[in-house]
Parts: C-alpha cells; sequence; structure tokens
C-alpha cells in the first residue's frame, strides 16, 4: 500500500473515532466537571432569591417573594441556617411606619461592605426603595425613596449593579414588558432618572421559557393562563466600573452600555440609547455576575444549567444539573476566589406554575471556581 495512502487511511479511522464517540465522550466529561467542580455549601430550607457577599464572606440572601416567606432578607450559613438581616424588625417587614423591608429581591454589596437592597413593595404596597445597611458597623446608611414616575404603577425593580466609586446604582426594572426601564440614582444625592424605557435592549423578545419540558405560565385572577415575557433583569457592572451589562430575561442578546454615559444627565433619550451596543448571545437567563477577567456568569434556565459569556463574547455551557441547579437565579464573587450562586425552583412556585406551587426543598448554595473549567461551547 502506498505511504500517501496508508497515511490517509489512518486520518480518516481517527476522525471516525472522534465523531462516532467524541459525544459520549464529551458528555462523560461534562458530568465528571460538574460533580468535581460545583460544590453545594449548604441546601436551604426556603427558595432564596439573589445573592450577596461581603468582604469577609458572610452570605446574605433575600428570600424570594413569590413563596411569601416570613423573613425578607437572611444571614446565611454553612450549617442551613438563616438568621434574619439585618435584625428581625427589619427582616419581617412589621415596623409600623412601613420603612422596614417589604419585598426584596436585588441585593449586593459595595466595596464599603454596605448591603443594598432593592426593595420593590409589592407585597403589602409600599413604595419602592434602596436600602444600604452597613455589615460591619451595623446600622443602617441610607433610604433612597423611588416613587412615581420613577417606578411607574407596574414596576417591577428586580436588579442592581452598584458603582461604589461612582456612587451610583443602577437598577433593572422589567416592568411591564413594553414599559421596561433601567433606573439610574445617584447615592449621594437621592436622585434617580428611569431611561431607555421601551428599548430593544429591555424589553423582552418573542422567547418561551420551557423547562424540563413544559412551559412557564402565570394564572391570571380571571382563571386563564399566559406564558409570561420579561424585560430587563441581568444586569452587572465590569470590574472597572466602565461597562454597564444587562438586557431581558426573555431574550437571546446581552446588551452593554458605558457608565459614564448612564450618569451623564445632559443625553437625549435617543442619544443615549444610539449608544448601547449588542454584546453577545444569550439564553433566557435570571441574574447575573461579572469577574475580574471579564467573564459573565449566568444562569441557563431552560438547561437547568449554569453557564458563561467569555471575554471573547463566546457563551459556554459550565454546569448542567436538573436535581442541583433548577432556576438558577443569581450570582456573587467571594474572595476565597469562588463564584457564589443559588437555585431556587423558581418555575415551580405557584406564580410561574399556572397556581400550583411544586417546589419541594431543599433549595441550594453553591460555589465554584472561575471560568477557565467552561468545557462547552453553544
Amino acid at each position: 500500500m502506498p505511504a500517501n495512502l496508508r497515511r490517509f487511511l489512518l486520518i480518516a479511522v481517527a476522525l471516525i473515532l472522534v465523531i462516532g464517540f467524541g459525544g459520549l465522550n464529551q458528555s462523560n466529561a461534562r458530568s465528571q466537571t460538574s460533580s468535581s467542580k460545583l460544590e453545594v455549601v449548604t441546601e436551604l430550607s426556603q427558595a432564596p432569591g439573589n445573592i450577596a457577599l461581603n468582604s469577609e464572606n458572610r452570605i446574605f440572601l433575600s428570600l424570594h417573594q413569590f413563596f411569601q416567606p416570613e423573613l425578607r432578607v437572611v444571614e446565611a450559613f454553612s450549617n442551613g441556617a438563616l438568621l434574619p438581616f439585618p435584625n428581625k424588625a427589619w427582616s419581617q417587614g412589621n415596623d409600623l411606619n412601613r420603612v422596614a423591608l417589604d419585598a426584596v429581591l436585588g441585593i449586593q454589596t459595595d466595596a464599603n461592605d454596605i448591603v443594598w437592597m432593592l426593595d420593590n413593595g409589592l407585597r403589602d404596597g409600599s413604595i419602592p426603595k434602596l436600602v444600604g445597611w452597613d455589615s460591619q458597623g451595623d446600622r443602617l446608611v441610607n433610604i433612597i425613596y423611588l416613587p412615581s414616575p420613577i417606578t411607574p404603577e407596574n414596576a417591577f425593580i428586580n436588579d442592581l449593579a452598584v458603582d461604589t466609586d461612582k456612587n451610583y446604582i443602577y437598577i433593572a426594572d422589567p416592568a411591564g414588558g413594553d414599559n421596561a426601564a433601567l433606573i439610574v440614582v445617584n447615592t449621594r444625592t437621592g436622585m434617580a432618572r428611569r431611561v431607555l424605557e421601551g428599548h430593544q435592549s429591555v424589553v423582552p423578545e418573542d422567547v418561551e421559557l420551557v423547562i424540563d419540558g413544559k412551559p412557564v405560565q402565570r394564572q391570571l385572577p380571571d382563571g386563564s393562563v399566559v406564558k409570561p415575557k420579561v424585560g430587563v433583569n441581568p444586569i452587572a457592572l465590569d470590574a472597572a466600573g466602565e461597562w454597564l451589562y444587562f438586557g431581558p430575561m426573555h431574550g437571546t442578546s446581552m446588551y452593554r452600555l458605558r457608565s459614564a454615559d448612564l450618569r451623564d444627565a445632559s443625553l437625549r433619550e435617543e442619544q443615549l440609547a444610539a449608544r448601547v451596543e449588542r454584546y453577545s448571545d444569550k439564553p433566557i437567563c435570571d441574574g447575573i455576575a461579572m469577574d475580574t477577567a471579564g467573564n459573565i456568569y449566568l444562569g441557563d434556565l431552560s438547561e437547568n444549567a449554569i453557564g458563561v459569556i467569555t471575554s471573547d463574547r463566546t457563551y459556554k455551557l459550565l454546569f448542567r444539573d436538573d436535581k442541583k441547579l433548577p432556576w438558577v437565579d443569581a450570582f456573587s464573587l467571594g474572595n476565597d476566589n469562588y463564584v457564589y450562586t443559588v437555585s431556587n425552583q423558581l418555575h415551580r412556585s405557584a406564580v410561574l406554575n399556572a397556581g400550583e406551587n411544586e417546589a419541594t426543598p431543599p433549595f441550594y448554595l453553591l460555589r465554584f471556581p472561575p471560568a477557565e473549567s467552561a468545557i462547552e461551547t453553544r
């Protein structure tokens, strides 16, 4: 047999082996990577909302209001204990002056260990507000109310990104979909502006969320059901505070905008909109976080998975786990070189499951190392 023909046949056989068995080997690698790199910090008896860690790696969780928890925000411990944060009166929302927390989802710590809690006010109909609490000094630092027209009647202020250096906070409000917007808050003056309302970067796309073969559905007061489509929800600043990344939850695109442009109140709405950039593809996702290497972590809701948009704008799947990762809601970066996250089975709550609550504990608080372990490209 001629040498060239023999070489060709050897290459062909090798290619057949790769094509024929590569998917099986890749699947096994994914399973092994998931089990070895994704760690359960603790099992939770109540469904978490969002997560924040301070410089001492203390873990703060909002408890998701869709499950009507008694407490609004808690500090979580590795033994599963959940203690009211910042104290019982605030966390139970029973302050007679309606200053205490009502319904918190978004929560984030800043560089000074201030825990910023975004209260949407939708349980008792209170005015939405930002509450800043010093987790080191155990004291109230700031309350910023966000009344109409900053938050319209259908507002659902959901998540936030904190810019400590510039004294600004950027808020995602999916609202009713068509009027979704970002809110820009100066934490020094308390002044707030609603921007990009109705822009394509914040309103939902016509895409449907299906998890475990079942569409997410809301039951209306008349008993009918609809398949909700949610506007801007994922939101995060890069490490330098230069770019804000965001997008609609029900959307296939991640966008970004320079934070300096968001802070520039002299820009007309059309000028600001013209500066929005489409950054990358993304799946339907909830909260996100960004590390110092430019990786954006997100929950791939339809896949019961965690994914990452790497700095080259490529989306990759990190972990898939039907038991531990049903509805990965939010992320926070720890000082121990781990990324922390929570899963809460939100699609099984009565609110998103046509009126039937099928969520069952445990819920999970997890962590994993940064994204060099990415193993699958979509």
